[in-house]
């Protein structure tokens, strides 16, 4: 480490990340003193390439969402955590801001970080998209994520503070990966509110279909990101509707099976 690592752990989620890892890992090189990695079971050279820059790596399986994240910060060191994914980076801007705050705390439990996202090459600035800020920093006694598998809420003590230099997002790789992503989390989606037994009604999730159409691509302006934007607003919407679907699915195949047994 340098002489400007401070005391912070950054934990970091992977799997089968080996072509994007690295560029993760290089923006936070030298920042802090301790560097988290945990393995979702990666196929590839992930874990092989995170050796190259921390010891401190864990193989644990992912099954839900909110609860892997809260283990992963609960095996950091530091009281101080900054949460990263494999597909995200930090700015030189970023890196000082870090510094800056992390040595000048007054009361805060955790900050808040506005994220720049990408679909491929293309910067998404509208349709909610931008500045999307993300409690990323924060303490690790005073913060917690909902132990849901898709979409976990984040709770943690006030007050927060705001950062304003960005954290760069990867997202997708490409449009092929933004409906790859869209299909694994509708299909997460349906079997949360399945699990939870969630009165679902058709009518319901058309209007909220239509509603984050609207919202997205007129109210928070998706159209001024010319086609992309329009993309963004249509899969907004149409995520509703599969996850309504895919629902649906589960129940019909619970009562069919329900039927079954009674023959």
């Amino acid at each position: 480490m340098t002489k400007e690592a401070i005391n912070l752990s950054v934990v970091i989620l992977t799997k089968n990340e080996e072509q994007r890892i690295q560029g993760c890992l290089e923006s936070i090189n030298g920042l802090a003193d301790e560097i988290i990695v945990v393995d979702d079971e990666s196929t590839d050279r992930t874990v092989e390439i995170v050796k190259k820059y921390t010891d401190r790596i864990f193989i644990r399986k992912m099954h839900i969402e909110g609860a892997h994240r809260n283990w992963a910060y609960g095996q950091a060191r530091n009281l101080w955590v900054l949460s990263l994914d494999a597909d995200e980076r930090l700015t030189s801007e970023l890196r000082e801001e870090i510094i800056g705050v992390l040595k000048n705390i007054n009361k805060e439990n955790g900050f808040t970080i506005p994220r720049r996202n990408y679909i491929d090459a293309y910067w998404v600035r509208y349709g909610g998209w931008y500045p999307s800020p993300q409690l990323r920093l924060f303490r690790k006694d005073k913060f917690h994520y909902e132990e849901a598998s898709v979409h976990p809420r984040v709770y943690m003590d006030n007050p927060c503070g705001h950062l304003k230099s960005d954290l760069i997002h990867y997202s997708y790789r490409n449009l092929e990966d933004f409906f790859a992503k869209l299909n694994n989390q509708t299909t997460r989606e349906a079997q949360k509110w399945f699990d939870q037994n969630r009165p679902m009604r058709l009518g319901r999730f058309l209007w909220r279909a239509l509603d984050r159409f609207i919202r997205t691509y007129f109210v928070k302006k998706g159209y001024k990101d010319g086609f992309m934007g329009f993309v963004v607003a249509f899969c907004a919407s149409l995520y509703q509707i599969i996850s309504y679907l895919k629902y649906r699915e589960l129940v019909i195949k619970k009562v069919e099976s329900l039927k079954g047994g009674e023959r």
